[in-house]
């Protein structure tokens, strides 16, 4: 997010927020009876197949003038039948270039065939990202986006997107919109079950088969805390906790570390399995970097509008428009918390282990990214979800030594905030605002940070 929070206009990293700009009326006209069956022919021919678990996308145009828009340069598409997505972003060419205006996008539902109202979407998202000059940004795949906005299950879409001039806050020279303006709907797909396995049967608990090898490198990272093919790493206790530790990091720990650890209990995480990542999406190496010595939070932009129980289709959502549409190698954050405090595995390559992401421009390296699913500028953060961020900081952090109350340094990749190399000094538990000038994780989560840090300190018996 390239936007200062100085500025006028007021940088999320996730605010996505729901914003009515039409009456209730307009807002829910049931489409016509003729195109209530999406056809073949009445489908955009620029989207892509109606295939489970894909992308389509379609480029946005100018859309003339708008007295209700006023002057400013205005591209999108007109309402239209499309295939069936559940998230929706807009992507551009360049990576540096900043989309100054505002983006706004309505859906038509799936089930009743009814029209939302206007909805925001924040458009400050290139703060999530890999640092400047490493392999992930300078592939030549990446790519400009806004935030992902989950909508629910839709096949029709409208959207609009306006350029800053009118709102006189960035001037004359920053009203032109990025070039290659693309909009982006992603179907998440179903979760993927083993091969061989009849269609409806649960998830297996354990063994991979005939998987592709992606899949068994991304639960073989985790064999030292579940079986392969395990749809989750169970919780333990503190006394197991304590054992495990000395293994997963023997040689490395410290005399005071063997003598008094100070670890939380290993939560319950579901692992990518378990939400239904698809592994041949990804880059199939694993980066790490040497330790973890703090953990930033981030919200995702995507809304607040789920059920826990579509937590994976969130997740399998953000994961494809991460890869798909803005170029990343994985998702990238370490970890992701829903509403309901499940703590979900992010990027792969083993949750103890120090995975390098893509969630705080210029602080990814000795550090770990955590997402809380939805939008929390103005919307509280569920007690279960700061409570789950307590407990797997607890944990990671301790298994390198971190205190959740404590500070630490970390030299900066380049940001908007401090320069290409200066130590910083930051909390052992920031917000990604810490690192770089954005409002996420949103004012209203970024203040319970205090809580989830004191919490985590006496998981860890401090």
């Amino acid at each position: 997010m390239r936007g200062f929070l100085a500025s006028s206009i007021g940088v999320t990293c996730a605010a996505a927020l729901a914003l009515p700009l039409t009456s209730p009326a307009a807002a829910t006209v049931a489409r016509p009876a003729p195109t209530a069956q999406v056809s073949a022919r009445s489908v955009d021919p620029g989207a892509a197949a109606a295939v489970p678990g894909s992308t389509q996308s379609l480029p946005l145009t100018p859309l003339g003038a708008d007295r209700s828009l006023g002057s400013a340069t205005v591209q999108g598409l007109p309402r239209r039948d499309v295939h069936r997505f559940s998230m929706v972003g807009v992507v551009w060419d360049d990576p540096d270039t900043a989309l100054h205006g505002r983006v706004e996008v309505r859906a038509r539902a799936l089930d009743s065939g009814t029209w939302s109202a206007w909805q925001d979407i924040e458009t400050h998202y290139g703060d999530d990202g890999a640092d400047p000059d490493t392999a992930e940004r300078t592939s030549g795949r990446v790519r400009g986006a806004t935030a992902p906005l989950w909508v629910g299950d839709s096949d029709g879409v409208e959207v609009r997107v306006r350029a800053a001039a009118e709102t006189r806050e960035l001037g004359a020279e920053a009203t032109a919109l990025p070039s290659g303006l693309r909009l982006d709907l992603v179907d998440p797909g179903e979760a993927a079950l083993p091969q061989g396995s009849p269609a409806g049967a649960p998830r297996a608990r354990g063994g991979l088969g005939a998987e592709a090898p992606e899949a068994v490198a991304a639960s073989a990272a985790n064999a030292a805390l579940a079986p392969l093919g395990a749809a989750e790493i169970p919780a333990l206790d503190r006394a197991r906790t304590e054992r495990e530790m000395s293994v997963l990091r023997a040689g490395e720990l410290t005399e005071r570390q063997r003598a008094e650890p100070k670890i939380g209990p290993r939560p319950r995480i579901v692992t990518r399995r378990g939400w239904g990542a698809n592994e041949k999406l990804r880059e199939k190496e694993f980066v790490y970097t040497k330790k973890v010595k703090a953990a930033f939070v981030h919200h995702t932009a995507t809304g607040n509008g789920y059920r826990c129980s579509q937590a994976p289709s969130v997740i399998r959502g953000i994961y494809r428009y991460h890869v798909r549409s803005m170029g990343w190698r994985d998702i990238g954050y370490n970890f992701l918390i829903d509403k309901c405090g499940t703590i979900y595995e992010g990027r792969a390559g083993g949750v103890a282990k120090p995975v390098l992401g893509a969630h705080t421009l210029g602080f990814n390296t000795n550090s770990m990214g955590i997402a809380v699913l939805g939008s929390f500028g103005y919307t509280r953060p569920t007690s279960a979800a700061v409570k789950a961020v307590a407990r797997v900081t607890a944990w990671k952090l301790g298994l390198y030594g971190a205190n959740p109350r404590g500070k630490t340094y970390l030299k900066s990749g380049g940001g908007n905030l401090y320069r290409k190399g200066r130590n910083v000094r930051l909390n052992v538990i920031s917000g990604h605002r810490d690192g770089f000038s954005t409002a996420c994780p949103g004012w209203q989560l970024y203040r319970k940070l205090g809580s989830a840090r004191s919490t985590a300190a006496r998981y860890q018996g401090r």
